[in-house]
């Protein structure tokens, strides 16, 4: 909390500095009514540009299918458009680390002051940030990082995140009476910092609770279609299964859809907040979802850009930007 707390402190006092023109006076209000006139001899005072018009900043995203990436470029615009900053935000269409080390390289040559990066595969991308930073330009990671060391971090704590997902499920199966049986887990891939956290801290709290078998882990690069098949692979193939999870926002759309298809008596939770996932939420197909502050990434990294930009000191190396379980309304 605390963290957060410096954070929005940070970010508020970025934007109120950019809004009084650091420090100086506001220009008096208009005399209409007054008695006053402006005569046609006085000139209109010149508009003074944002505090970061001469800065580009580019977010760089794992790909552009996801709401999650539409929310941390929302927060990103926002803040950019706040204070003045050129901002653009460039993606695969779909997670591919060769299409995002191009996207990285082309903001590079396009000029980029700072990189807002989410890594898809930290170490694949590691050369291109390294070459971008022997190039001048800084690195800011959101939601997750590569390899190779960057200004800051803003994320989720996604292993504490993946274990509160785990004892949000072990809370329903028990109070539904099943205290054994088989568990999934569908995930993006074997690379991807956050999701394999996410897995790392689920696992944990199912093991740390004992008495339920989890299968290995389906890795669907969060397509939701072919999640969703996998999910259902689990519900077939597996007449004892209690519950799926699923580790980003695809894995969690495919999980509940194999759930309502199948009228199984199975406990999905997943990741990630969608219009998707609310409505399997709300018929009752998923029992929960971690919800992500996305918005908070984008908004309070692009302001954490200007800091550094500017030459300000950015506080701390990581801001946990929080997680909330999402269940029907």
């Amino acid at each position: 909390m605390k963290k957060k707390i410096i954070a929005v402190v940070a970010a508020a006092a970025l934007l109120s500095a950019v809004i009084t023109g650091c420090g100086q006076s506001a220009p008096p209000a208009n005399n209409a009514g007054t008695g006053a006139a402006t005569t046609s001899s006085e000139a209109a005072p010149a508009a003074t540009p944002l505090a970061g018009a001469d800065y580009t900043v580019y977010l760089i995203t794992m790909d552009k299918m996801d709401q999650h990436w539409v929310s941390v470029d929302k927060g990103a615009g926002d803040m950019a458009r706040a204070l003045g900053i050129n901002y653009k935000w460039d993606a695969p269409d779909v997670k591919d680390n060769a299409k995002q080390i191009e996207c990285i390289n082309n903001a590079v040559a396009d000029g980029s002051n700072l990189i807002l990066l989410a890594a898809n595969d930290p170490t694949a991308v590691s050369e291109a940030v390294k070459n971008a930073k022997s190039k001048g330009v800084q690195i800011i990671y959101v939601d997750s990082g590569a390899d190779e060391p960057a200004l800051e971090s803003l994320s989720t704590d996604n292993y504490n995140a993946g274990k509160l997902a785990g004892t949000t499920m072990l809370d329903a199966l028990k109070a539904a009476g099943k205290t054994s049986g088989k568990i999934g887990i569908i995930g993006v891939n074997t690379a991807t910092n956050s999701t394999i956290s996410r897995e790392n801290g689920f696992r944990a709290a199912i093991d740390e609770a004992g008495g339920y078998t989890l299968l290995t882990t389906e890795y669907k690069n969060g397509d939701a279609a072919a999640s969703q098949d996998a999910a259902a692979g689990f519900i077939s193939g597996n007449s004892d299964l209690v519950g799926i999870f699923g580790t980003n926002e695809g894995s969690t759309v495919g999980t509940g859809n194999a759930i309502k298809a199948s009228g199984k008596d199975v406990i999905g939770v997943g990741f990630d907040k969608s219009d998707a996932i609310n409505s399997l939420l709300q018929d009752g197909s998923l029992l929960a979802s971690m919800a992500q502050n996305p918005y908070t990434m984008g908004y309070l990294g692009m302001a954490q850009a200007f800091g550094a930009l500017s030459g300000y000191s950015l506080g701390p190396a990581v801001i946990d930007t929080g997680v909330a379980v999402l269940k029907k309304s």
